[in-house]
């Protein structure tokens, strides 16, 4: 009788940088799988007859599949694999919440750790970028089936759509309101956390598939939604993020010294404030700096501040630790890094100089009571408990909302309280004809890989609609 394998029930770590070193460059943190690391992590699959991982992607990636290639030494199969579901494996890797969706469902996540999916696809897509002969190769004729396609946004939602809708002939040409593709991909996330040459590549493969890509035009400006249905394009979907910041609307949030993180880390990333002097981008974070908020994005200005020189990183908010959006891992590479988590405290007002510069926050704390329709316990004030923090600079990552602008120049679109475009989950279909919109501008702010699923949806409805 054959002996049982044993399944490692630990995940391959994966090299990142030393605290010390990577919190004063803006170089990636996570090194990346070595091929013996790759294999090793491979083999822990147990290639489950259902395998539940595939139901937690958004994108549906045939995740056994491609890892079963890996373990044949057969990685441009393994590409091949991963991109006929997924044309940004190379974002997916570094910034998808694995752990919350395919990883989240992977049966040895019972017993250990989960396998290490997301590692593993950005492995295979770091592969192929290091062998661009293999994806030229399998890149196959796409007959084109006479159809104009529309999409308003570059991002993720953007990007996945125009690459699934090109695939199936139709032209498609994608209007960017800034004058580099990628959206929050590019002016959103570090780059120690998503290397901009990684995002180019991705949109040079979008493209490569028969994607025009316009740069600088704002669509509610240079043309409507309507205009271009009355000139030759059959469709239009919408995905152009919610780049609209959010704020605390509290005393003093107009002094000089407070960004919104919209502002903080476009000049920062879009605008290169961290090559400065070489990119001559005005940015203060010097002195002590004030966070506040618990995404994501809280720890990505967090993280960014430090390495452009502050002396202190306070992150600021108002519930706990386990309540907070932000992924694991970046709590752990922030706390690593040397940021302060100044937990269930809130700020009240700011406090500015006699040149209208912030120099402190008044902040009072907090304490959690039943929870609110976000499953989270409700933060309520402890009286008090009031006290000051003194502070330079102060970032505000609160969330986005979409912009106004296409809603308001777009006759039949309907929009919810929060100013997102009505539409289908399932479809992407809004209340106008002919017009589907995914992405942060349907759902509000969330993940990429969401984003990116909405994308897919709306890009086989649109199919389905011209195909009866």
């Amino acid at each position: 009788m054959a002996e049982k394998k044993k399944v490692n029930l630990n995940r391959v770590p994966i090299p990142k940088q030393e605290p010390e070193a990577r919190r004063k460059n803006f170089n990636e943190v996570a090194l990346g799988y070595t091929e013996e690391q790759s294999l090793e992590e491979a083999n822990r699959c147990l290639q489950c007859p259902k395998p539940f991982c595939k139901g937690g992607c958004p994108v549906n990636v045939d995740i056994p599949e491609f890892i079963n290639a890996m373990r044949d030494h057969d990685m441009p199969e393994a590409v091949r694999i991963l991109k006929g579901t997924n044309s940004l494996p190379g974002i997916c890797g570094r910034v998808c919440p694995q752990e919350t969706q395919c990883e989240g469902k992977c049966v040895l996540d019972k017993k250990g750790a989960p396998v290490a999916i997301g590692r593993l696809e950005r492995y295979v897509a770091d592969w192929e970028r290091a062998h661009p002969e293999i994806s030229e190769r399998q890149r196959e004729h796409i007959e084109p089936n006479g159809k104009k396609l529309a999409i308003v946004g570059s991002g993720p939602a953007g990007l996945t759509c125009a690459a699934d809708l090109a695939k199936l002939g139709y032209e498609v040409t994608i209007f960017e309101a800034f004058h580099v593709a990628g959206g929050v991909l590019m002016y959103g996330i570090p780059e120690f956390r998503l290397p901009k040459d990684i995002v180019q590549g991705e949109v040079d493969y979008v493209r490569s598939l028969g994607v025009e890509i316009k740069l600088d035009h704002v669509i509610g400006k240079i043309a409507t939604v309507d205009e271009l249905l009355q000139n030759g394009y059959h469709a239009v979907f919408l995905a152009p993020g919610a780049g609209a910041p959010m704020f605390l609307n509290i005393p003093g949030e107009n002094l000089s010294g407070i960004y919104s993180a919209n502002e903080f880390l476009t000049r920062t990333n879009l605008m290169k404030a961290y090559q400065f002097p070489e990119y001559d981008t005005p940015i203060k974070a010097g002195g002590k700096v004030a966070v506040i908020g618990g995404g994501n994005v809280a720890m990505d200005a967090s993280r960014c501040a430090l390495r452009l020189g502050a002396e202190e990183v306070h992150l600021i908010y108002r519930r706990s630790e386990v309540e907070m959006p932000a992924r694991t891992e970046e709590r752990e590479n922030a706390k690593e890094e040397g940021v302060i988590f100044s937990l269930l405290t809130n700020p009240d007002r700011f406090v500015g100089d006699e040149q209208g510069k912030v120099n402190a926050v008044e902040c009072y704390e907090m304490e959690l009571g039943e929870p609110d329709e976000s499953g989270r316990r409700r933060p309520i004030r402890k009286a008090g408990t009031e006290f000051t923090v003194s502070v330079a600079t102060v970032i505000v990552a609160l969330g986005t909302k979409p912009n106004p602008i296409i809603p308001s120049t777009t006759e039949g679109l309907e929009v919810t309280r929060w100013g997102t475009v009505k539409a289908d989950e399932d479809t992407g279909k809004t209340t106008k004809d002919r017009v589907w919109c995914g992405g942060d501008m349907a759902t509000g702010a969330a993940t990429v890989i969401s984003a990116m699923g909405a994308g897919k949806r709306a890009a086989a409805d649109i199919n389905a609609y011209f195909n009866g």
